[in-house]
C-alpha cells in the first residue's frame, strides 16, 4: 500500500448538496454521531417512534458498502482487488450523491490521503465533513474489543503508518494509517467545512455538542428536537437495543458493538506501560487536543 497526504485545500466550499462525510478512526464515536442524526432527522420528519438501529440506513450510508463497487466493477471485489477499490471510490461517491437529493450523510473511517495514488474523497460532490476524536488511550481498549485482539496488538496497529482493515462481505477496505496521522490529515489546517468533535466533549455535554453540530449543518431543529434526538441516541437506549435486537454492524469476533461508551476508562484498564507505548507514540496530536499532559 502507498498513500500520500491528500491536499487540505482541495476541498471546496460548502454547495446546498452533496456529501458530508462523518470521519473518524474506529472506534471514536462515529456510530453515536450518525444515530443522532438520525434519528433528528426522523424527528424533523414529524416521526414520533425512535429511530431503530435497523433503520439507520434510511438517512445515513457508508460510501464503503461492497455492492457499490460490485455495481461499478462488474465483479464481486476481494482483498486482492485493492488497486481497483482504490480506482473506483470517486465514481462510488459520484453515484451517490447523484441517487440522493440534498446533503448525504456519509460514514467514513477513511484517513484524509490517497490510495496508490487516488485520492480516497471526491471533492466535487464534497459539501463538508464531521471529524470526531477520541483519546486514543480510549480508542485502543475499544478498539482491541471491537477487533477481538489484546489491547497491545490495538495498540500496535494503531501505530502502523501503513494501516488498512480488509476487504469482508460487507465493506472495502478502509486507509486507516496511524491514529495520529488519521487525525493531523482531518485537522492539521483548519476548514470551514470540517466541524471537528471531541467525543470527551460529547459525552460531557451532549447537548451544547449535537446543537453545535445541528447548526453548524444548518439543521432547522428546535432545543426541544436535538433533546429528543439525544435522549433516543444515548448509549444505554442502543445497547439495550442491541441486547434485544443485535446489530448488523458489529464484527462476529465481538462480544458487543456497544460495549461501555465511557470516556476515561484508560485509567482502570492500561497498564503504565501501555500507556507509555501510546503516549510515546502520540504525544504530538494528544496534547492539540487535550489528552496531554495526563489528566
Amino acid at each position: 500500500m502507498t498513500s500520500s497526504p491528500a491536499p487540505a485545500a482541495a476541498a471546496p466550499p460548502r454547495p446546498k448538496s452533496g456529501l458530508i462525510w462523518l470521519a473518524s478512526y474506529p472506534k471514536s464515536g462515529n456510530t453515536w454521531t450518525r444515530i443522532f442524526l438520525s434519528n433528528l432527522a426522523a424527528i424533523m420528519a414529524g416521526e414520533t417512534q425512535r429511530l431503530e438501529l435497523k433503520a439507520l440506513a434510511r438517512f445515513t450510508h457508508s460510501a464503503d458498502f461492497r455492492l457499490y463497487f460490485e455495481e461499478i466493477l462488474g465483479f464481486n471485489p476481494t482483498d486482492q482487488h485493492r488497486d481497483e477499490i482504490a480506482a473506483t471510490r470517486q465514481k462510488v461517491q459520484q453515484i451517490i450523491a447523484d441517487r440522493f437529493e440534498g446533503l448525504v450523510f456519509l460514514k467514513t473511517h477513511n484517513a484524509l490521503v490517497n490510495d496508490r495514488g487516488y485520492s480516497v474523497f471526491n471533492f466535487a460532490v464534497t459539501s463538508g465533513a464531521v471529524y470526531i476524536v477520541r483519546n486514543p488511550l480510549d480508542v485502543a481498549i475499544s478498539l482491541a474489543h471491537h477487533g477481538g485482539y489484546s489491547i497491545d496488538k490495538a495498540i500496535e496497529t494503531m501505530a502502523l503508518e501503513d494501516s488498512e482493515s480488509p476487504v469482508d462481505d460487507k465493506l472495502v477496505h478502509e486507509i486507516w494509517s496511524s491514529w495520529s496521522r488519521h487525525v493531523a490529515s482531518w485537522t492539521r489546517k483548519p476548514h470551514p467545512a470540517i466541524r471537528i468533535m471531541r467525543y470527551e466533549d460529547m459525552a460531557a455535554d451532549p447537548l451544547a455538542s449535537f446543537t453545535a453540530l445541528a447548526r453548524h449543518l444548518q439543521l432547522r431543529a428546535t432545543s426541544d428536537q436535538i433533546s429528543l434526538a439525544i435522549e433516543r441516541a444515548s448509549f444505554e437506549a442502543v445497547r439495550d437495543e442491541e441486547a434485544r435486537e443485535g446489530f448488523k454492524e458489529k464484527p462476529k469476533q465481538a462480544e458487543r458493538f456497544f460495549r461501555e461508551g465511557r470516556a476515561g476508562q484508560w485509567r482502570d484498564v492500561l497498564t503504565s506501560q501501555q500507556v507509555d507505548r501510546i503516549v510515546g507514540v502520540h504525544r504530538e496530536q494528544m496534547q492539540r487536543f487535550g489528552y496531554w499532559p495526563l489528566g
